[in-house]
Protein backbone atom coordinates (compact mmCIF):
# COMPACT_ATOMS: atom_id res chain seq x y z
CA UNK A 1 0.00 0.00 0.00
CA UNK A 2 0.94 3.49 0.02
CA UNK A 3 -1.76 5.34 1.64
CA UNK A 4 -3.81 3.46 4.87
CA UNK A 5 -6.43 5.65 6.72
CA UNK A 6 -7.90 3.69 9.76
CA UNK A 7 -9.67 4.29 12.49
CA UNK A 8 -8.51 1.68 15.66
CA UNK A 9 -11.42 1.21 18.62
CA UNK A 10 -13.16 4.77 17.89
CA UNK A 11 -16.46 3.32 16.34
CA UNK A 12 -19.15 1.52 18.46
CA UNK A 13 -19.56 -1.13 15.99
CA UNK A 14 -15.72 -1.92 14.74
CA UNK A 15 -13.03 -1.93 16.54
CA UNK A 16 -10.77 -1.33 12.93
CA UNK A 17 -12.04 0.20 9.76
CA UNK A 18 -9.68 0.97 7.38
CA UNK A 19 -9.72 2.63 3.73
CA UNK A 20 -6.48 2.30 1.71
CA UNK A 21 -4.62 2.88 -1.49
CA UNK A 22 -2.28 0.53 -3.49
CA UNK A 23 0.23 2.08 -5.27
CA UNK A 24 2.36 0.47 -8.22
CA UNK A 25 3.66 0.06 -11.66
CA UNK A 26 1.11 -0.82 -13.82
CA UNK A 27 3.35 -3.62 -15.24
CA UNK A 28 3.49 -5.48 -12.15
CA UNK A 29 1.74 -8.44 -12.20
CA UNK A 30 -1.13 -8.70 -9.37
CA UNK A 31 -3.14 -10.88 -8.45
CA UNK A 32 -6.76 -9.40 -6.75
CA UNK A 33 -8.04 -10.10 -3.41
CA UNK A 34 -8.95 -13.79 -2.71
CA UNK A 35 -8.84 -16.80 -0.54
CA UNK A 36 -5.19 -18.27 -1.22
CA UNK A 37 -4.90 -21.83 -2.83
CA UNK A 38 -1.90 -22.36 -0.31
CA UNK A 39 -3.39 -20.92 2.83
CA UNK A 40 -7.31 -20.83 2.38
CA UNK A 41 -7.55 -19.33 6.00
CA UNK A 42 -5.76 -15.80 4.44
CA UNK A 43 -8.03 -13.50 2.18
CA UNK A 44 -5.64 -10.75 0.37
CA UNK A 45 -4.37 -9.43 -3.05
CA UNK A 46 -0.97 -11.09 -4.53
CA UNK A 47 2.18 -9.74 -6.08
CA UNK A 48 2.77 -12.37 -8.44
CA UNK A 49 6.17 -11.39 -9.12
CA UNK A 50 7.42 -12.17 -5.12
CA UNK A 51 4.45 -13.61 -4.06
CA UNK A 52 3.90 -11.73 -0.98
CA UNK A 53 1.04 -8.98 -0.20
CA UNK A 54 0.73 -5.55 0.61
CA UNK A 55 -2.17 -6.03 2.66
CA UNK A 56 -4.83 -8.89 3.93
CA UNK A 57 -6.82 -10.43 6.53
CA UNK A 58 -7.61 -14.03 8.13
CA UNK A 59 -10.17 -15.86 8.94
CA UNK A 60 -9.36 -15.87 12.54
CA UNK A 61 -9.47 -12.10 12.60
CA UNK A 62 -5.12 -11.34 11.90
CA UNK A 63 -4.90 -8.25 9.30
CA UNK A 64 -1.03 -6.61 8.25
CA UNK A 65 -0.77 -4.26 5.81
CA UNK A 66 2.65 -3.02 4.57
CA UNK A 67 3.92 0.32 3.34
CA UNK A 68 7.35 1.48 1.44
CA UNK A 69 9.67 3.81 3.34
CA UNK A 70 10.58 6.13 0.33
CA UNK A 71 13.98 6.44 0.32
CA UNK A 72 15.73 6.91 -3.32
CA UNK A 73 19.16 5.55 -2.25
CA UNK A 74 17.95 2.65 -0.87
CA UNK A 75 19.83 -0.59 -1.50
CA UNK A 76 17.73 -2.82 -3.90
CA UNK A 77 19.38 -6.23 -3.37
CA UNK A 78 17.25 -7.60 -0.37
CA UNK A 79 14.56 -9.34 0.63
CA UNK A 80 11.02 -8.71 -0.43
CA UNK A 81 8.68 -6.58 1.77
CA UNK A 82 5.83 -7.95 0.89
CA UNK A 83 6.32 -11.36 2.74
CA UNK A 84 6.20 -9.28 5.84
CA UNK A 85 2.63 -9.60 5.65
CA UNK A 86 1.98 -12.77 4.15
CA UNK A 87 3.99 -14.81 6.31
CA UNK A 88 2.35 -12.49 9.49
CA UNK A 89 -0.88 -14.29 8.03
CA UNK A 90 0.03 -17.49 6.94
CA UNK A 91 1.83 -18.01 10.48
CA UNK A 92 -0.25 -17.69 13.89
CA UNK A 93 2.72 -16.21 16.02
CA UNK A 94 1.47 -13.52 18.07
CA UNK A 95 1.46 -9.87 16.97
CA UNK A 96 4.59 -9.06 19.64
CA UNK A 97 6.75 -12.21 19.13
CA UNK A 98 6.09 -11.61 15.17
CA UNK A 99 7.40 -7.89 15.35
CA UNK A 100 10.62 -9.10 17.48
CA UNK A 101 11.73 -11.55 15.21
CA UNK A 102 11.25 -9.02 12.42
CA UNK A 103 12.99 -6.47 14.35
CA UNK A 104 15.96 -8.87 14.76
CA UNK A 105 16.29 -8.94 10.91
CA UNK A 106 15.32 -5.20 10.02
CA UNK A 107 18.41 -4.59 7.93
CA UNK A 108 17.70 -7.70 5.60
CA UNK A 109 14.48 -5.80 4.01
CA UNK A 110 14.49 -2.36 2.49
CA UNK A 111 12.95 0.44 4.23
CA UNK A 112 9.13 -0.28 5.44
CA UNK A 113 5.84 0.51 8.07
CA UNK A 114 4.19 -2.19 9.14
CA UNK A 115 0.34 -2.23 10.87
CA UNK A 116 -0.68 -5.51 11.70
CA UNK A 117 -2.77 -7.13 14.92
CA UNK A 118 -5.23 -9.53 15.47
CA UNK A 119 -8.66 -9.17 17.29
CA UNK A 120 -7.02 -8.22 20.30
CA UNK A 121 -3.94 -5.68 19.44
CA UNK A 122 -3.09 -3.83 16.79
CA UNK A 123 1.00 -2.23 16.39
CA UNK A 124 2.88 -0.49 14.22
CA UNK A 125 6.77 -1.16 13.13
CA UNK A 126 9.05 0.74 11.20
CA UNK A 127 12.60 -0.87 9.96
CA UNK A 128 13.64 2.59 9.38
CA UNK A 129 12.53 4.09 13.07
CA UNK A 130 13.12 0.62 14.95
CA UNK A 131 10.33 0.95 17.80
CA UNK A 132 7.49 -1.64 17.85
CA UNK A 133 4.33 0.44 18.81
CA UNK A 134 1.40 -0.89 20.47
CA UNK A 135 -1.57 1.56 18.99
CA UNK A 136 -3.80 2.97 21.26
CA UNK A 137 -7.61 4.22 20.10
CA UNK A 138 -7.70 6.36 17.25
CA UNK A 139 -7.40 7.85 13.97
CA UNK A 140 -4.11 7.42 11.95
CA UNK A 141 -2.69 7.35 8.06
CA UNK A 142 0.49 6.06 7.21
CA UNK A 143 2.04 6.42 3.75
CA UNK A 144 5.72 6.33 2.30
CA UNK A 145 7.16 7.89 5.88
CA UNK A 146 6.40 7.08 9.47
CA UNK A 147 2.92 6.77 10.98
CA UNK A 148 1.00 9.97 10.68
CA UNK A 149 3.80 12.15 9.48
CA UNK A 150 1.83 15.59 7.88
CA UNK A 151 2.09 15.00 4.37
CA UNK A 152 -0.81 16.17 2.88
CA UNK A 153 -2.17 13.02 1.66
CA UNK A 154 -2.24 11.61 4.71
CA UNK A 155 -3.74 14.06 6.48
CA UNK A 156 -6.40 14.83 4.30
CA UNK A 157 -7.13 10.59 4.14
CA UNK A 158 -7.55 11.21 7.94
CA UNK A 159 -9.72 14.20 7.58
CA UNK A 160 -11.91 11.84 5.06
CA UNK A 161 -11.53 9.26 7.67
CA UNK A 162 -13.21 11.18 9.94
CA UNK A 163 -15.48 13.04 7.90
CA UNK A 164 -17.28 9.26 7.46
CA UNK A 165 -17.30 8.26 10.98
CA UNK A 166 -18.22 11.67 12.31
CA UNK A 167 -21.57 12.42 10.75
CA UNK A 168 -21.95 8.81 9.25
CA UNK A 169 -23.82 8.57 5.90
CA UNK A 170 -26.21 5.90 4.66
CA UNK A 171 -23.41 4.25 2.82
CA UNK A 172 -20.18 4.17 5.08
CA UNK A 173 -18.23 1.86 2.55
CA UNK A 174 -19.22 4.19 -0.35
CA UNK A 175 -18.00 7.27 1.72
CA UNK A 176 -14.32 5.96 2.39
CA UNK A 177 -14.29 4.94 -1.21
CA UNK A 178 -14.91 8.40 -1.90
CA UNK A 179 -12.37 9.30 0.18
CA UNK A 180 -9.30 8.02 -1.29
CA UNK A 181 -10.57 9.42 -4.79
CA UNK A 182 -8.88 12.54 -4.42
CA UNK A 183 -6.61 13.33 -7.78
CA UNK A 184 -5.19 16.92 -7.60
CA UNK A 185 -1.46 17.26 -6.46
CA UNK A 186 -0.60 19.03 -3.34
CA UNK A 187 0.75 22.41 -3.43
CA UNK A 188 4.80 22.85 -3.83
CA UNK A 189 5.32 24.64 -0.68
CA UNK A 190 3.12 21.23 1.20
CA UNK A 191 5.23 19.16 -0.75
CA UNK A 192 7.83 16.65 1.17
CA UNK A 193 11.15 16.51 0.36
CA UNK A 194 12.30 12.68 -0.40
CA UNK A 195 14.99 12.36 -2.16
CA UNK A 196 13.23 12.42 -5.69
CA UNK A 197 12.71 15.20 -8.05
CA UNK A 198 10.08 18.13 -7.17
CA UNK A 199 7.83 16.60 -10.25
CA UNK A 200 7.65 13.15 -8.63
CA UNK A 201 6.45 14.52 -5.54
CA UNK A 202 4.42 15.97 -7.54
CA UNK A 203 2.81 12.94 -8.83
CA UNK A 204 3.12 11.11 -5.84
CA UNK A 205 1.17 13.76 -3.45
CA UNK A 206 -2.44 13.01 -4.54
CA UNK A 207 -4.21 10.33 -2.92
CA UNK A 208 -5.35 8.85 -5.99
CA UNK A 209 -1.92 8.84 -8.47
CA UNK A 210 -2.32 8.50 -12.28
CA UNK A 211 0.83 8.89 -13.76
CA UNK A 212 1.39 6.96 -17.74
CA UNK A 213 3.45 4.36 -16.45
CA UNK A 214 2.98 3.77 -12.22
CA UNK A 215 -0.18 5.11 -10.24
CA UNK A 216 -3.07 3.50 -7.91
CA UNK A 217 -3.65 0.02 -8.93
CA UNK A 218 -6.28 -0.77 -6.15
CA UNK A 219 -8.60 0.80 -3.56
CA UNK A 220 -9.42 -1.30 -0.27
CA UNK A 221 -12.01 -0.95 2.59
CA UNK A 222 -12.24 -3.11 6.06
CA UNK A 223 -14.91 -3.15 8.69
CA UNK A 224 -13.64 -5.93 11.25
CA UNK A 225 -14.78 -5.93 15.04
CA UNK A 226 -14.40 -9.40 17.54
CA UNK A 227 -16.88 -11.57 15.51
CA UNK A 228 -17.01 -10.75 11.51
CA UNK A 229 -15.18 -9.15 8.83
CA UNK A 230 -16.15 -7.27 5.59
CA UNK A 231 -13.54 -6.71 3.16
CA UNK A 232 -13.97 -4.55 0.06
CA UNK A 233 -11.42 -4.32 -2.92
CA UNK A 234 -11.76 -2.30 -5.92
CA UNK A 235 -9.23 -2.87 -9.27
CA UNK A 236 -8.76 -0.01 -11.35
CA UNK A 237 -8.46 -0.60 -15.27
CA UNK A 238 -8.76 2.85 -17.40
CA UNK A 239 -10.40 4.86 -14.86
CA UNK A 240 -13.06 1.23 -14.69
CA UNK A 241 -12.96 -0.65 -11.65
CA UNK A 242 -13.59 -4.39 -10.67
CA UNK A 243 -15.52 -4.71 -7.18
CA UNK A 244 -14.90 -7.51 -5.25
CA UNK A 245 -16.02 -8.14 -1.87
CA UNK A 246 -15.76 -10.44 0.87
CA UNK A 247 -18.08 -11.20 4.44
CA UNK A 248 -17.11 -13.85 6.93
CA UNK A 249 -17.45 -14.79 10.56
CA UNK A 250 -14.42 -14.50 12.54
CA UNK A 251 -13.34 -18.50 14.25
CA UNK A 252 -12.27 -19.52 17.35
Amino acid sequence: MCLINFAYKTDDNYQLIVSANRDEFYNRPTAPASYWNDAKHVLAGRDLEKMGTWMGVTKTGRFAALTNYRDPNENGNKRTRGELVSQFLIKEEHPESYLKNIQLNREQYPGFNLILGDIHSLYFYSNVQNEIILLKPGIYGLSNHLLDTPWPKVQRGKDGIKMCLTNPPSDMKECLFSTLQYADSAPDEQLPTTGISMDWERKLSPLFIKTPEYGTRSSTVLFMNHESVMYTERVYDNGNFEESEFSFKIEG
